[in-house]
């Protein structure tokens, strides 16, 4: 599974990299934690476009979001058969830019470290992921997301037995691509990346706390986050279209 990831690059590397047109302004988050807002890249009049969502999917048919379990992932090998997922494999597949995403191992005496999971080549990875549009029932609107996993590759079966779908910059388009509402082409995405296309380092046990960003989703404006701490420069990177 996938339930904390850290977006660091700016968002001027990120709009380089995902070629959408619009210009959001957003801070280095080196630990994002289910329900907070998230930056999804979604293809809108064949271009890329940006959007930001909660983490924290939503079917648009549900009745009471209360009551409804709080899905960060899903199973890629299933999501044309469940319900819950039937509308966005068709009409609503995106992209998450993720700099790394974390597990946790269990050391001497159950204690938990986490650890750090990258690209070897330091480039901004794309998630495969699911958003929906909710609408309450006094007419407000909430976009939600989560992240597509897979079969753990041979770099990550060691902390788990899922990881998220990562994207290679030459199936961005086909992901995203939902002219025509057939997945069939998208879901032979869904599989594990190769093992050396990832690094697995252990990190500092006391990872920094989740860091809830100043954006709005949903007419819901988020927490002030603490100053970010300086972190280098991301090696330049291309394009995914």
């Amino acid at each position: 599974m996938c339930g904390r990831f850290a977006l660091t690059a700016s968002p001027e590397q990120v709009r380089a990299l995902f070629r959408y047109e619009e210009q959001p302004n957003f801070p280095p988050r080196a630990n994002v934690a289910p329900t907070e807002p998230i930056a999804i890249v979604t293809q809108e009049r064949g271009r890329p476009a940006f959007r930001l969502v909660r983490w924290g999917f939503i079917p648009a048919w549900a009745k009471d979001p209360g009551a409804f379990p709080l899905l960060i992932n899903a199973r890629g090998e299933t999501l044309a058969e469940k319900p819950a997922f039937r509308n966005a494999i068709r009409r609503r597949r995106c992209l998450v830019p993720a700099d790394a995403y974390y597990e946790w191992s269990r050391g001497p005496g159950a204690a938990r470290r986490p650890h750090r999971i990258s690209r070897r080549d330091g480039a901004t990875m794309a998630l495969a992921a699911l958003w929906e549009t909710y609408v309450s029932p006094d007419g407000g609107e909430i976009d939600t997301a989560l992240i597509v996993t897979t079969h753990a590759n041979g770099a990550v079966c060691a902390l788990q037995e899922r990881m998220p779908v990562v994207i290679e910059p030459g199936d961005a388009r086909t992901w995203l691509d939902c002219v025509g509402e057939d997945p069939r082409a998208a879901l032979t995405l869904v599989r594990p990346c190769a093992d050396d296309l990832l690094a697995v380092e252990p990190c500092d046990p006391s990872l920094p706390a989740a860091e809830r960003a100043r954006l709005t989703v949903g007419g819901t404006k988020a927490a002030r986050p603490s100053p970010p701490r300086r972190e280098p420069e991301p090696p330049a990177q291309g394009s995914l279209f």
